[in-house]
């Protein structure tokens, strides 16, 4: 027992902590049926505004967390509580976006502000002995975190259960009419609710890099699955549970890290212990238990931009030319279009899933690290490369039947989340295991006769025309009408006798195939692949940059690999400046989901056809007089 009792005294202090945002993030989802996927994000930046106050301009530490989770804190309540407004009647999958949005914008602004190398964090709290266990010595941070956050949960408990602005939070997002009706403005309630929420965010994400004692925008932004896996606990509802739950994680996650020290296959399984909760609660609960909060009745996804069919074709065929002479414009450049060009089958599969049949996807650079590795592995046992790419899609599309599972048991918000822990999972866990990447890249080798980079990037043309030709089948047929039900309504597809269920799984199936072989396209252009290429937070910069091209499938397949690949290598330096770009324009492509990118212009054109019209009844309307040359009124008088 003596051994475990330090693991138990930082659990219970880490597991405080993701108690803490995870109560945080509960109260928001409860008031405003919004899930903040950047809830993390919120206390990442909350910890570089402390460390910036206290570290580099030398203010005592009371201030900078007052400013830090009071002030910052507040202003990021006010400013998402107006954004919610506006996502509470989009679909969920762009409720999705534009959340995630915020975790991409500030995690990039972070990293253009302060670069992306760690920064040591001072603790701030005294660090002595206050009182021993076992002989182990508990230092007086820790009793002074367990205390606090104890007494937060404790006030917010009081505050949502017992008091009338309680009463007004858990009605607000059930009936806000009702609440209106009685005096009660529902904008009021739920912007006092994402203050709330955005403090503990912030509160909780200073408190961990004390812990750490470290800044790390990627590991404080990933605070959030640790408090999602903590509210999975309560059900998304329940704030005893999501706080206890975050203990629960945190102690676990010490006696986990304990037990798998001395066993190199487990290595990394303490870290991903939140991400497992996670996933596995979500399936035990199901989509019975775990109902969308918020409007139940939203708007439609706006239709893509309605050209003419000849300007379709005209402007593929431009494009098209623009492609093909892209090895004698580009120059040094091409090693960059061609990986552009291996990104057109993974943007092709998760448009597929959201455009097509409504599912949402957060693990598509994880699938296409699966297609990565296989091909790798069949390559250096001798097979050969066209069976070797065949391969890394086949291997992938059992791995994308996993993840349909939860595309039975749920939907909507809790579809990208135990998609988005699942990713996480395969990054943080396999990745370094011997059947995936190892710890050293694999070898890969280019197809015999396809050694130049103008020959491959026209080989990969090809393979992506012939991907693009695949979905435009598959929408036009009987497969893509089926899909769209799917997304408007599984149960009207039920009554045609079809299984929901069976096209769901359908679905992923091929989506991963095509994700699996576009990371073993991706894989063979170097002569070597490792994790570098596929970390999973790439899958959630491809959705962000999906949703940002457009409403059309094949639109965003073509203009994705240019905004994520090209546009970068010619802005050097600005990368950085380049990723807000995609959160900030997730975020607005979110907003405005319910919006015809051409209604601004058909709106335009009625105005402009009704002044002409009103223009010529007047002049009807006056008679000859009117009409007469001003010359000639002039000789007349």
């Amino acid at each position: 027992m003596h051994e475990y009792v330090p693991y138990l005294v930082f659990g219970v202090v880490y597991g405080s902590i993701y108690g803490l945002a995870a109560m945080g993030l509960v109260l928001t989802y409860r008031t405003s049926g919004i899930f903040n996927f950047g809830h993390g994000a919120l206390g990442a930046g909350a910890a570089y505004v402390f460390y910036e106050l206290r570290d580099q301009h030398g203010m005592a530490w009371p201030f900078a967390a007052l400013i830090a989770v009071g002030l910052f804190g507040v202003a990021l309540g006010l400013v998402l509580e107006m954004m919610a407004r506006r996502l509470s009647r989009v679909p969920v999958s762009y409720q999705i976006v534009g959340t995630i949005g915020i975790l991409l914008f500030v995690r990039a602004l972070i990293t253009w502000i302060y670069g992306s190398e760690f920064r040591l964090f001072k603790a701030f709290l005294p660090r002595d002995k206050a009182f021993s266990i076992s002989g182990v010595a508990v230092a007086k941070d820790s009793v002074i975190i367990f205390v606090a956050v104890g007494v937060a949960a404790i006030g917010l408990y009081l505050l949502v259960e017992r008091s009338r602005l309680g009463t007004m939070m858990r009605a607000v997002v059930d009936d806000p009419a009702l609440l209106d009706t009685a005096g009660v403005a529902p904008a009021v309630v739920r912007r006092q609710a994402w203050v709330i929420g955005s403090c503990f965010a912030a509160a909780s994400g200073v408190l961990l890099a004390s812990q750490q004692q470290e800044l790390d925008v990627t590991l404080l932004s990933l605070l959030v699955v640790q408090a999602f896996g903590a509210a999975a606990l309560g059900a998304f509802r329940s704030l005893p549970m999501a706080y206890a739950g975050g203990i629960l994680i945190g102690v676990a996650q010490k006696l986990v890290s304990k037990e798998t020290s001395s066993h190199e296959w487990l290595q990394g399984l303490d870290f991903n212990l939140p991400f497992i909760v996670l996933f596995v609660a979500l399936l035990v609960l199901g989509r019975r238990r775990l109902g969308d909060l918020g409007a139940q009745v939203r708007a439609r996804t706006a239709p893509p931009l309605a050209l003419p069919p000849q300007l379709r074709l005209g402007g593929g065929g431009v494009v098209l030319i623009g492609a093909l002479l892209v090895p004698h414009l580009v120059g040094s450049r091409l090693p960059v279009w061609i990986s552009a060009m291996s990104q057109v089958l993974l943007f092709l599969s998760l448009g597929l899933l959201v455009h097509t049949s409504g599912q949402v996807s957060l693990c598509q650079v994880s699938l296409a690290a699966v297609g990565a590795c296989a091909f790798a592995h069949a390559v250096n046992h001798g097979v050969p490369w066209w069976l070797a790419v065949l391969w890394g899609g086949l291997v992938t599309v059992p791995v994308g039947a996993i993840v349909a599972i939860p595309a039975i048991r749920l939907s909507g918000l809790f579809l990208g989340l135990a998609t988005l822990g699942f990713g996480i999972f395969i990054a943080q866990f396999f990745y370094t295991k011997k059947y995936m990447f190892g710890l050293s890249d694999l070898k890969t080798e280019r197809p015999p006769g396809f050694a130049s980079d103008t020959r491959y990037y026209y080989l990969l043309l090809a393979i992506a025309l012939v991907g693009i030709a695949l979905i435009l089948l598959i929408q036009n047929s009987r497969l893509g009408r089926l899909l769209r039900s799917l997304g408007d309504s599984p149960v009207a597809l039920a009554t045609l006798g079809t299984s929901a269920n069976v096209t769901r799984v359908l679905v992923f199936c091929i989506s991963a195939f095509l994700a699996g072989i576009s990371g073993a396209l991706y894989a063979a252009q170097f002569g070597s692949v490792g994790t570098i290429g596929f970390n999973f937070v790439g899958s959630l910069v491809l959705l962000a940059v999906l949703a940002a091209a457009g409403h059309s499938t094949i639109v965003g397949a073509v203009l994705g690999p240019v905004l994520v690949f090209v546009l970068p290598a010619y802005n050097h330096g600005w990368n950085d400046a380049l990723q807000t770009a995609f959160g900030a324009g997730a975020i607005l492509a979110a907003v405005f989901a319910t919006t015809r990118p051409d209604l601004p212009l058909r709106e335009m054109a009625q105005q402009w056809s009704w002044r002409r019209e009103s223009t010529t009844a007047a002049r009807l309307s006056a008679g000859p007089a009117a009409r007469t040359p001003s010359g000639a009124l002039g000789a007349n008088r």
